[in-house]
């Protein structure tokens, strides 16, 4: 992996161009490279080792406390040492101010290490982010600086047993705390109750300290909660209570464990039903959690969605290193598995040695497909990560552009690699035969915790709606038009490449397709009617720019004239061609439902199931 890695930072991306940038000036390629060196060793000695563990040894709950193993506590110990709780950060709030693309790669060596153990940092770097996009100066000094340092650890509170997904019908309520509610320096101070469900990171004792960020809705001046999407507020909600210097004050929040969810995967990571202001632990004699205003009342959503965005570009890339993790053991599973003998001769003389596993098409060709997504899923989360150094240090045009890609891209970083990496976890299994369903090896555990995924921080759904019924029609669909002028760029030079003419051309066909069966979707003006096959539509976006990617790495490759090509640059370049011979063609299927508005699924009835 990380010849990969190293590859598609300096050869392809070409991050070493940040460092004429102020924000980077002090860094070097030294001490990039330092700083991966610095995670991948934490990484090798204290997650991998224990990833087994806290499968086996999940969180549980006494009735006073929620129980971790020692090894994760150690590995959040060592990773808060690291800095990289803060690397992106100004140095003024005890950042190293490295680009966000490097900090991706040095997190890339964690979540392939252990998905799970590592969410809590994921949760906590999106919270303490927000925090410092929309907090006031006093709640970026006493709260996100204190989970930067790794003293507090964070997590967001959107979904509820009753709600899930649909944030308008939020039933948690916020009430001013007392009539000098707005006079608190940590922020207008309310009382809240309500539950909060599928918490992660909601209660251990991993640090001092856990910062909720909660959404619920402040009634209007009748009484009566603002309905829909408009009426949600976002507040900060400490486990335990905080003065303005950031001490403890001794006393806990009205914040209960209400139990834990039990998970097919990702078990090292608590997750959580909360109760907010049941009375069970009163605060100043009252029932009602103590919450801080974050933003304006309202505002709670499009402030929450600032850690949402974030953290599915997180999720993405924990989907593509679980996807990494089984590629690799499956080809070393592969290369030592002596089966079956070589087709040339029949095959059936037992005279004949065996010969590896790798040596067979078929297995062949599931790995090569493992290597297509995993690796096209890594450039993926890379090229997102490149485009927020552009958003933040990038000139005026070029941030309002890398802007507008991530709006369009973001949708696709979440839930391409959750598929398509899960897809390469299954092969993995595949690989080892029967001994991939067994618990003897981790192939199994890498399917379990990557299948949440699919899942959370929004469904393929939610991803789909948001996709098609925003997305590319947003400014007249200028997101989907910028895409197309930096792919038609990529196919422009590929045209006059050696061996890249023909991927160029059915990229080329692809990428019209695409824009066709989205007008055609939108042709009607009806919601319902483009949006019915919404997911396809995901699909086969997410396939066309996978597609690019490729390409625009083959072109690194390839470009070498008069150097010998290396077995790296080998293997991207096969990598390439299986993608456009085995998965670009699915999109003619995808697209041919959005194209024509398949009318089935919203014509089904229950009563036909």
């Amino acid at each position: 992996m990380r010849h990969t890695l190293d590859y598609f930072l300096h050869d392809w991306l070409r991050v070493s161009s940040l460092l004429d940038r102020p924000r980077f000036a002090d860094h070097s390629a030294e001490t990039f490279t330092q700083v991966l060196d610095t995670c991948e060793r934490i990484a090798k000695d204290k997650f991998a080792p224990f990833n087994r563990l806290s499968d086996t040894q999940e969180p549980h709950f006494d009735g006073q406390r929620v129980h971790l193993p020692q090894a994760t506590h150690d590995a959040m110990a060592a990773y808060v040492d690291s800095g990289m709780l803060a690397a992106a950060q100004d140095y003024d709030m005890g950042g190293m101010q490295l680009p966000c693309v490097i900090e991706m790669a040095a997190n890339a060596f964690f979540s392939k290490a252990s998905v799970a153990m590592g969410g809590y940092a994921m949760l906590t770097s999106g919270n303490a982010s927000l925090l410092m996009a929309h907090g006031t100066p006093v709640q970026r000094e006493v709260f996100a600086k204190n989970e930067f340092a790794g003293r507090w650890f964070g997590t967001m509170c959107l979904s509820e047993p009753q709600a899930g997904s649909s944030l308008s019908d939020v039933a948690t309520r916020a009430l001013p705390d007392g009539d000098d509610f707005q006079a608190d320096p940590l922020g207008p101070r309310y009382r809240l109750r309500g539950n909060k469900m599928w918490i992660s990171g909601g209660e251990h004792e991993l640090t001092e300290n856990i910062v909720h960020l909660v959404l619920a809705k402040i009634p209007g001046a009748d009484g009566k909660p603002v309905p829909g999407t408009r009426g949600i507020s976002l507040f900060i909600v400490p486990k335990h209570l905080v003065d303005t210097q950031g001490r403890l004050t001794g006393e806990r929040n009205d914040v209960a464990l209400a139990g834990l969810n039990h998970k097919l995967g990702y078990r090292g990571t608590t997750n959580t039903l909360l109760n907010f202001g049941e009375g069970k632990f009163p605060v100043r004699g009252q029932a009602g959690a103590v919450g801080y205003l974050v933003g304006r009342p309202g505002e709670g959503l499009r402030c929450m969605f600032h850690m949402m965005n974030e953290a599915r570009i997180g999720v993405g890339l924990g989907a593509v290193m679980l996807g990494y993790a089984g590629y690799e053991a499956s080809l070393d599973y592969a290369r030592q598995r002596p089966q079956g003998r070589p087709v040339t001769g029949g095959g059936k003389d037992a005279t004949q040695a065996q010969v590896p596993i790798i040596e067979h098409a078929d297995v062949k060709r599931m790995l090569l497909a493992q290597k297509a997504y995993v690796e096209g899923g890594l450039a993926l989360e890379l090229y997102c990560a490149r485009l927020v150094d552009e958003l933040h240090t990038g000139d005026e045009a070029a941030a309002q552009e890398a802007g507008t890609l991530l709006e369009v891209l973001t949708p696709i970083a979440k839930s391409w690699p959750s598929e398509w990496c899960l897809e390469a976890n299954s092969l993995a299994i595949q690989v080892h035969g029967g001994y991939g369903y067994t618990r003897d090896f981790m192939v199994e555990q890498y399917w379990r915790d990557n299948r949440l995924n699919m899942i959370h921080e929004g469904t393929h759904g939610i991803q789909g709606l948001d996709l098609l019924g925003r997305k590319v029609v947003m400014n007249g669909g200028s997101g989907l038009k910028l895409l197309a002028t930096r792919i038609n760029a990529t196919l422009e030079r590929a045209g006059h490449v050696g061996g890249l003419a023909e991927p160029a051309q059915a990229l080329a066909a692809a990428l019209q397709q695409l824009g066709a069966a989205t007008r055609s979707a939108w042709s009607t003006g009806v919601p319902e009617e483009a949006l019915a096959n919404a997911t396809p539509y995901l699909q086969a976006f997410g396939h066309v720019v996978l597609a690019w990617l490729w390409l625009d790495v083959a072109l690194v490759a390839a470009a070498r004239p008069g150097e010998p090509m290396t077995d790296l640059a080998h293997g991207k370049l096969a990598a390439m061609r299986y993608f456009y011979a085995y998965e670009l063609p699915r999109i003619d299927a995808w697209l041919g439902v959005v194209a024509r508005r398949e009318a089935l699924p919203r014509d089904m009835r229950d009563a036909w199931y």
